[in-house]
């Protein structure tokens, strides 16, 4: 999805654009653009919920100005991976290690929902700053979906793809020089991270967190 953020004084505005079951024990993968007051830079809050539960919160600044023009968000979902990307950059990834009993959704159908909320309770600064509705209305401006889906074979020997073939969509994971990349903004970009936040989860970090560290 092509996406350009509220501009101005965008604090308490949450952008969001994500997949989503139904249910109380939905899955979700979500994109949510915080907005913050005029000059300061968006946030890109990113989070993986299965079977109803989250808490696997990621958090980003952009390396450009997201409410000047449309930049291209993507979410690859596929058996093995999870990965979030921003202009073709991958941001984030999250594997499907069921092995280590970490929950993955996979045996959801999930649709594609946006919309644009109040979130001033916690969205900018934890909530310290509210939204100003005198520089309302807040708009938001989608365009360019682009879904490339994919079917496996009644025996399941097979998977057929649209867009641009299988290839492109069944990824084990992310190669080396994409990795590069990975790494590059979650060196530079990255300012929160739910696997180092040993305050927030004084009874013990998440699984996958404990393994990558």
């Amino acid at each position: 999805m092509e996406v350009k953020l509220v501009p101005g004084n965008s604090a308490g505005t949450v952008t969001s654009y994500y997949l989503a079951s139904t249910g109380a024990m939905w899955d979700e993968i979500d994109f949510e653009f915080l907005g913050n007051l005029s000059g300061d830079p968006y946030t890109v809050h990113t989070n993986v919920i299965t079977q109803g539960k989250g808490d696997r919160e990621q958090q980003f600044r952009l390396w450009f100005d997201p409410t000047i023009d449309f930049h291209t968000y993507s979410i690859l979902w596929n058996p093995k991976t999870i990965i979030f990307y921003v202009d073709g950059t991958p941001i984030r990834e999250f594997k499907n290690m069921k092995t280590m009993n970490v929950p993955y959704p996979e045996e959801q159908a999930m649709r594609v929902h946006s919309s644009l909320w109040n979130g001033d309770d916690w969205a900018t600064r934890g909530g310290l700053v509210k939204t100003d509705w005198s520089k309302a209305p807040f708009t938001a401006y989608y365009r360019n979906y682009e879904v490339q889906d994919c079917v496996w074979s009644a025996s399941g020997s097979n998977v057929s793809c649209g867009g641009d073939g299988s290839s492109s969509w069944f990824k084990e994971g992310i190669d080396e020089d994409t990795m590069k990349r990975l790494k590059w903004v979650q060196s530079n970009f990255m300012i929160y991270d739910y696997c180092n936040d040993t305050k927030r989860f004084r009874l013990g970090l998440a699984s996958e967190c404990v393994d990558m560290n």
